[in-house]
């Protein structure tokens, strides 16, 4: 997601990682729980569970925090939460996707509702905006995983759809219910991925001005901070001199 992906890059180089990773841990361990009380605890049964803990390998969440999320699913414990999906305009008419899981919905909805009012956005209907949004299955690799041809061809061979590199690494793209086929046969060829996960990604992409991309790195910032959001995807683009002004 171009926009969601200049938010993470501005936000590692504010720093305040110790803040950002401890509840990034806390999303990834409510994930973790979420998928193994949802099928079996077992990774190599349960896609969903896979992928979790395959997004908690590549932050580096410690296998004792792992094993206790799962654990805790097991035994039955931990709140029981809803997955819910809000839609909704930012600033600049830009279109944004918020993935939420929530013991309550009322607390989850009034919260994003004024993260969008206070950004000068407003929160849409139900599929108000997923029509701008393809759902596809993204695996991604560092540099070292290969160059572009061998990756092309171990994506060939997995099934996938479409390969993107730079000198930032590899992103594969698959259908989306082929992710957990395509992402088991690309660790064999490649090697465990950084990430391995469901996303929307955008067919139209909405340029911000400045005064509009601050405005929107202040709602991206409200979502990312509030516990129940797990994850945000939206298709605003900003220009590099804006970019390194706000990332300043």
């Amino acid at each position: 997601m171009a926009g969601h992906s200049q938010f993470k890059n501005i936000m590692h180089r504010k720093g305040k990682q110790d803040a950002v990773r401890s509840k990034l841990f806390s999303k990834l361990a409510r994930e973790i729980t979420v998928a193994a009380k949802m099928g079996m605890p077992d990774i190599n049964m349960n896609p969903r569970l896979r992928m979790a803990v395959l997004a908690a390998r590549a932050e580096n969440m410690p296998k004792d925090n792992i094993q206790r999320a799962i654990n805790k699913a097991a035994g039955g414990e931990g709140e029981n939460y809803d997955e819910v999906r809000y839609e909704g305009y930012g600033p600049g008419g830009a279109a944004v996707i918020v993935e939420a899981l929530t013991d309550n919905r009322n607390r989850t909805a009034s919260a994003v509702r004024s993260y969008f009012t206070k950004a000068g956005g407003a929160l849409g209907e139900s599929n108000s905006v997923s029509f701008m949004f393809n759902r596809v299955g993204e695996v991604s690799y560092p540099p070292e995983a290969g160059d572009a041809d061998k990756v092309m061809e171990a994506a060939i061979e997995a099934g996938a759809d479409d390969v993107i590199s730079d000198e930032n690494g590899h992103t594969i793209l698959c259908a989306f219910d082929a992710l957990n086929e395509v992402s088991k046969a690309l660790e064999a060829a490649l090697g465990a991925p950084t990430s391995a996960k469901p996303v929307w990604r955008p067919t139209t992409t909405a340029p911000l001005d400045e005064d509009k991309a601050a405005s929107m790195m202040k709602l991206m910032e409200a979502l990312d901070n509030d516990d129940d959001v797990q994850n945000v995807f939206a298709n605003f683009e900003i220009a590099d001199d804006i970019m390194a002004k706000l990332s300043a």
